[in-house]
């Protein structure tokens, strides 16, 4: 019963349930992945192939985690569980059966700025004038739609008004535009799984046949096409185990529905509820303010948190007299913590929006303080795209984004004339026609190498494109872009090991997929700076909160009162959750937003914190008073 070490009573009771429906209620810090991994290695023991075991997470790093633990319990056994994400996972179903949707298997993932492109270009074709319906706008209710689980035609036939009609006009050309180019958007990836399954039951009963027990993390967050794609996956036997906790649902905006949790038992009936609340991550204080916040909401499953930590520090609070007090203070606490021996990684600043950053870097770069910023991801970088889109374009000529983006990158003297006629069929002649001519022999080289070693494949591209003569011949900035070529090299030797027909695909998709999380860079040692929304599975042993005033945290953009500030206090409670040994909670009297300076109202999260659990924190820098502005 070695599965079962270190396992409290709740997790143990999880562990073994593992037939038919599970339901797995985990707080912040319950331990859920231990006891998921030991649920598998359960099964593992009972005789189960490691093969008919699937897991799904939402991100590449909770995936990249549970795949590890589970290899390594999984050690000696014939095969192993397929631990994915639910993109991958629709990426790998896909490919398999790429022909059904109408793509080879090949297919191109389209990134936001390739996504968007597509959308201009469909406004274009429709005659649609962008500076009077906004682009972003557009894809966003396309994104939305596909969430939600409608059809382009489905729309067309509920439009009322004429920007919906606009919608649903555009929706129908920039699909014809991905399936022309033999790719597909983010929200495609499922949406055509979950066609391809619903509509031909021999594929379907394939994957319940090859995954019997199935597994899904975060299942507060699934939209409604993860929720389908889900009832899909299980087979009659229902061996089904959910991981979740509604009060740490935060992501309405993208489709998220607690109600997929809270209807559980009713979609599976018969189903088993197992609540892990014993909490191994934060002080007892810390999870007394967590539980404080969060009682007050009313959709959720009732859970109260407990530890046997002990109580722990109190919680730091700061009063800024404007956002630069308050980033002297965060900082400079931060410094204190550092030069006391903690680690810059264990301090995590954590955000409403993403403008409050600029402020806290300025304050990081004055005093000195390492640090690192989630957010911009590395395979977003203009040349570590461009270097990707050479073998993009290489793998297929109908990958036109792709070949839009290099034709002339590095520099080849062609023209947004000249690409206009190529793209039209239009005959082209002289000089111009042998530079097209020199650009696919550059591509037909490539195609050639193509079952080369991924990372070999891409210094080969750095090398023949000009890339790499054109940013060691510039600037410094350009250094740096070339530096970034050479890290997506060393990041590709990563698979170099895989089989040749795996490799480069996988490699290709994991790009595509990339995270805000997946920005974390282990070898950059400094304090982290992020959103609450990006935080989302990380945890810290000190954390500050920063900005808790009315209309910031609790973002003012609240379109129905009682859900949206039901998902406010829940993200409260989510970055409260994330700290280990201390929290510090900040607010600024004064704060400018947008050029404009506005008197502030401390956060009402504030004082649902028990007064007891609160310290006041003194400022870490020289005052010569509190700043008073006066508005003439």
């Amino acid at each position: 019963m070695q599965f079962l070490t270190g396992l409290n009573n709740a997790q143990q009771e999880a562990v073994l349930a593992t037939e038919g429906p599970l339901m797995i209620v985990a707080g912040a810090g319950a331990g859920k992945t231990k006891t998921i991994t030991h649920r598998i290695a359960h099964l593992l023991h009972k005789g189960i192939r490691g093969d008919s075991i699937l897991a799904i997470t939402f991100t590449n790093k909770a995936a990249k985690e549970m795949r590890e633990r589970v290899h390594a319990i999984a050690q000696g056994s014939s095969s192993t569980p397929f631990v994915s994400t639910f993109h991958a996972l629709a990426v790998t179903i896909l490919r398999e059966h790429a022909q059904k949707i109408g793509r080879t298997r090949h297919f191109s993932i389209a990134d936001e700025s390739n996504a968007m492109s597509y959308v201009k270009e469909a406004m274009k074709q429709e005659g649609i004038d962008p500076k009077q319906f906004e682009p972003k706008k557009i894809r966003h209710m396309i994104s939305k739609l596909k969430s939600d689980g409608i059809t382009p035609e489905g729309y067309a036939d509920m439009v009322a008004g004429d920007f919906q009609a606009i919608v649903a006009d555009v929706w129908l050309v920039y699909r014809d535009l991905l399936k022309n180019e033999n790719a597909l958007d983010f929200d495609d990836l499922i949406c055509e799984t979950v066609k391809l399954l619903d509509k031909n039951d021999d594929i379907r009963d394939s994957y319940r046949k090859r995954w019997q027990y199935v597994h899904v993390d975060e299942y507060q967050d699934t939209n409604e096409l993860q929720y389908r794609l889900t009832k899909l996956l299980v087979g009659p036997e229902r061996h089904l185990c959910v991981v979740g906790d509604a009060d740490q649902n935060i992501y309405s905006w993208r489709g998220a529905n607690m109600k997929n949790m809270l209807h559980f038992e009713k979609d599976y009936p018969g189903a088993k509820i197992v609540f892990l609340e014993e909490n191994y991550r934060s002080t007892s204080n810390i999870l007394t303010a967590a539980n404080a916040v969060i009682e007050k909401n009313v959709m959720r499953v009732p859970k109260t948190l407990f530890t046997k930590a002990g109580e722990g520090e109190q919680i730091g609070l700061y009063h800024g007299a404007d956002e630069r007090d308050e980033a002297s203070f965060v900082v400079g606490k931060a410094d204190e913590l550092i030069r006391g021996g903690v680690k810059p990684d264990d301090i995590a600043v954590l955000y409403r929006a993403n403008f409050q950053s600029r402020i806290i870097e300025e304050a990081c770069l004055h005093k000195n303080v390492p640090y690192q910023v989630l957010g911009t991801k590395f395979f977003e970088r203009k040349e570590v795209k461009d270097m990707l889109s050479y073998v993009k374009a290489a793998q297929s000529r109908k990958n036109l984004a792709d070949i839009r983006r290099i034709i002339n990158e590095p520099t080849r003297g062609i023209g947004k004339v000249t690409m206009l006629k190529l793209f039209a069929g239009e005959e082209l002649s002289g000089a111009v026609a042998k530079k097209i001519e020199l650009f696919f022999a550059l591509l037909d080289r490539i195609e050639a190498h193509l079952q080369d070693k991924p990372s070999e494949l891409l210094l080969m591209i750095a090398k023949e494109s000009g890339m790499q003569d054109a940013l060691r011949n510039g600037d410094e900035s350009d250094h740096e872009r070339l530096e970034n070529i050479y890290e997506l090299i060393e990041v590709a030797k990563r698979y170099d090991d895989k089989p040749v027909e795996e490799a480069l695909e996988q490699l290709l998709t994991d790009a595509a997929l990339a995270s805000d999380q997946d920005t974390l860079d282990g070898e950059k040692h400094g304090i982290r700076l992020m959103t609450v929304h990006a935080s989302k599975g990380l945890e810290f042993r000190y954390v500050f909160i920063v900005g808790l005033e009315q209309g910031l945290f609790p973002h003012e953009r609240l379109t129905n009162e009682k859900i949206d500030s039901e998902e406010e206090r829940r993200l409260f409670y989510v970055a409260i959750t994330r700290a280990r040994e201390k929290l510090f909670l900040t607010y600024a009297e004064i704060r400018t937003v947008f050029g404009s300076r506005n008197f502030t109202v401390p956060s009402e999260f504030l004082s649902d914190i028990p007064p007891e659990l609160i310290e006041q924190e003194e400022g870490h820098h020289e005052r010569a008073g509190k700043i008073v502005y006066l508005d003439f």
